[in-house]
């Protein structure tokens, strides 16, 4: 976490709070997920252990598609992030085991006077693991701060499908907030279990200093979704070829997609005007990289999610 918060884009906000303290009970979230497979061969949840205001229950087994495949939500007992939030999350993938996380609803980033809201990210994938971790949007309000590293360990054999997905802010209001967000910064990097560095990937977007409606960056588009594939080559290029990428909705959906450097796998970008068909585009793909690795396609999303 010191690693994330002494981030440079940060550090005009790294000051004090003035209402409850950086550390208080209920600003500091831990949440340790690891799946294994148990004694007839079934992936289950076999750790879990949890810091309020995360909170994560028994996984289910809710998927149609892949029925053996846990299913996990991550929720908050604390509303929105608020400053001086600082969340950790870590998830270990043991060898053969599959999972899909998820969280229970979009993650909101409340206004903000001092300091930053923090996310640290661990995710651990051994030979021959499967992982599906799919958050819904992040929304940041008017004079946001949010920063974000997620780091990935990914054996060669293994998968992992991540998406994030970010808003502009809440435009369906009478005072519509787009891209009025103080600074948004996100970080990936992967690696082998051996050290090999795969790839870093890192954006900071402040619209203060730079308008992200400019043309080259978002244009008109107000939504944006990430999506990165960590897959042997083999299925990687499968995955490649059965992709369209291209406008779409009567140019209101943009996608795209890349190979990352050192065989690590696909990148994966969608552009959009509202959240629910950049969801379904996400989902789409998601239902491609399952079918190519697992066999399986995945069904459409809940009507209620």
């Amino acid at each position: 976490m010191q690693r994330v918060t002494a981030t440079r884009e940060m550090q005009p906000y790294n000051h004090p709070t003035r209402a409850m303290y950086i550390g208080a009970p209920g600003k500091v979230g831990y949440l340790r997920l690891g799946f294994e497979l148990d004694k007839s061969g079934k992936s289950i949840m076999r750790d879990l252990q949890r810091m309020a205001p995360l909170i994560v229950q028994q996984e289910l087994y809710c998927d149609e598609g892949m029925p053996a495949m846990p299913v996990v939500y991550i929720l908050s007992s604390g509303g929105p992030n608020v400053d001086g939030d600082r969340y950790e999350q870590e998830i270990m993938m043991r060898k053969g085991s599959i999972a899909h996380v998820t969280t229970g609803a979009a993650t909101k980033i409340a206004e903000m006077n001092d300091n930053f809201s923090a996310l640290c990210q661990n995710i651990v994938l051994e030979d021959d693991s499967y992982l599906e971790f799919m958050p819904e949007p992040t929304i940041p309000c008017r004079t946001a701060r949010y920063v974000t590293l997620t780091d990935i360990t990914c054996a060669p054999t293994a998968t992992l499908f991540y998406s994030e997905i970010f808003s502009c802010g809440r435009k369906h209001r009478d005072e519509p907030e787009i891209f009025d967000y103080d600074i948004l910064s996100v970080t990936c990097e992967a690696r082998r279990p051996d050290g090999q560095r795969l790839f870093r990937e890192k954006f900071v977007i402040e619209p203060k200093a730079q308008n992200p409606s400019m043309l080259g960056i978002m244009g008109r588009y107000q939504m944006f979704a990430n999506v990165i594939v960590l897959t042997p080559p083999d299925k990687a290029e499968e995955i490649y070829n059965a992709t369209e990428a291209g406008f779409s909705n009567n140019g209101d959906l943009a996608t795209g997609i890349t190979r990352l450097p050192n065989n690590a796998g696909l990148l994966f970008k969608v552009m959009g005007m509202e959240t629910e068909p950049v969801k379904k585009a996400v989902r789409s793909f998601a239902s491609t990289v399952r079918m190519s690795v697992k066999g399986h396609p995945l069904l459409p999303d809940f009507p209620w999610r």
